[in-house]
């Protein structure tokens, strides 16, 4: 007779929460979300900046530069390389594209600034894949020598021909489109302040008036990177080695070579990101131009969970925020105090559903702390107004890491024949 024991008994599994992609109906969901609640507070504050076509226009110009360089830390992370250089690829983009900008044209200069950023890869994929030095300290000297180079070499560039070390001669600018028609179209109906409607056709407007060529490239860029990196044979070896490069190896996959790939795919989508700046933003070079923006790019692929649909999303949030400091920053930013108050408490709301009643907690207290500020100012400091798409980068990342999941072997030292 056999006798069965309490532990032969299975043992229930205990179920780990599913964690929802940001497919692109979710995507599409959350912005309508987002246009019905900033439609209500414009019309409740009487702030119609925050949606005119100028303010869409200037949100999106600033966005590309954010959005290319997460993008590219995104090919980087996905093979397995963190990629702090970014700022410091993002400065030879923008140097190397000015000078062969202002000499030889505007499409030339894109060229040079792709071939900078991407040069910088290379340094990165050379210091970090093939001799294993941590990644973080790559990335942090790649940025020190970027600042140093392009400022020692613009002592016998720009010195001679501009009058001045800290900036370039001005850059022929990229050629615009504006859609006919329908760009006049959709700035009257902006002007009309209607509810919904003419917040929508701010944004429309905003996207089909005076849109550089550049621009158009960059904005295709993202679908790009989604179809290489997840539907093509080339992308799955790549994201591999970013989540189990040993087990990669074993399969003949050149772990090393997709790393070098991936890195100096990286470094040019920077190098793009930063001569964006100089030929569409300025038609300038200037010293310091690049702002931090390759370290906000990072933020942007981290709030998007390492995916390009998410990081296109974080991206138009920090340019946005970014813009309100180009029109009327102050009176913007008082207004937007009280969307962030309607955000947080949704937030809260979401978390007591949860039982999460500490973080619901903070949540309710902030959202209360934000509303009387926003009762007893009728606009905020302007060094508030300057500080917002930090704020933003930090509030953003702290009400998205419970979600996040990075490359599992992302950052981590790989040795071929390791396994």
């Amino acid at each position: 007779m056999s006798t069965t024991l309490a532990t032969d008994k299975p043992q229930p599994q205990s179920r780990k929460p599913v964690r929802r992609k940001l497919s692109l109906p979710v995507i599409l969901l959350i912005v309508a979300g987002a246009l019905l609640l900033t439609s209500a507070v414009r019309m409740i504050t009487g702030a119609d900046d925050i949606t005119s076509v100028g303010q869409v226009a200037g949100a999106l110009e600033l966005a590309i530069p954010i959005g290319l360089a997460g993008l590219g830390g995104l090919w980087a992370e996905r093979a397995g390389v963190v990629n702090i250089g970014l700022e410091g690829m993002m400065i030879l983009g923008t140097w190397l594209g000015a000078w062969a900008g202002y000499q030889w044209g505007p499409w030339t200069g894109v060229l040079f600034g792709i071939i900078g950023g991407a040069l910088g890869g290379l340094l990165h994929a050379i210091i970090t894949v093939t001799f294993g030095v941590n990644h973080i300290v790559s990335g942090v000297a790649i940025n020190i020598l970027a600042v140093g180079a392009t400022r020692y070499l613009s002592n016998f560039t720009f010195l001679e021909s501009s009058g001045s070390a800290r900036k370039s001669p001005p850059i022929d600018p990229i050629t615009q489109i504006t859609v006919p028609g329908l760009s006049d179209a959709m700035k009257t109906l902006n002007g009309k302040h209607w509810f919904l409607v003419s917040d929508v056709a701010g944004f429309i407007g905003g996207v089909v008036t005076e849109l550089s060529l550049l621009t158009v490239v960059a904005l295709l860029l993202v679908p790009l990177t989604w179809w290489a990196l997840w539907r093509t044979s080339f992308g799955l070896r790549l994201r591999s080695c970013g989540e189990n490069p040993v087990a990669a190896e074993s399969l003949g996959v050149n772990v090393y070579r997709y790393k070098y790939l991936a890195v100096i795919i990286s470094g040019g989508f920077a190098g793009l990101g930063g001569v964006f700046l100089a030929e569409v933003a300025s038609n300038i070079y200037q010293e310091g131009q690049t702002g931090n923006r390759g370290y906000i790019g990072l933020a942007a692929m981290i709030f998007g969970n390492w995916m390009p649909g998410g990081l296109a999303m974080g991206a138009g949030l920090f340019g946005y925020t970014d813009s309100l400091n180009l029109r009327s920053g102050g009176t913007n930013v008082h207004a937007l105090l009280l969307l962030l108050v309607i955000v947080l408490v949704l937030v809260a709301l979401c978390q007591l559903y949860r039982k999460k009643y500490l973080v619901a907690a903070i949540g309710a207290a902030s959202s209360a702390v934000l509303l009387v500020w926003y009762s007893l100012t009728d606009e905020v400091p302007s060094q508030f107004v300057t500080a917002a798409p930090y704020i933003a980068t930090l509030l953003v990342l702290a009400l998205s890491a419970q979600r996040l999941r990075a490359p599992k072997a992302v950052g981590l030292p790989y040795h071929k024949g390791g396994g």
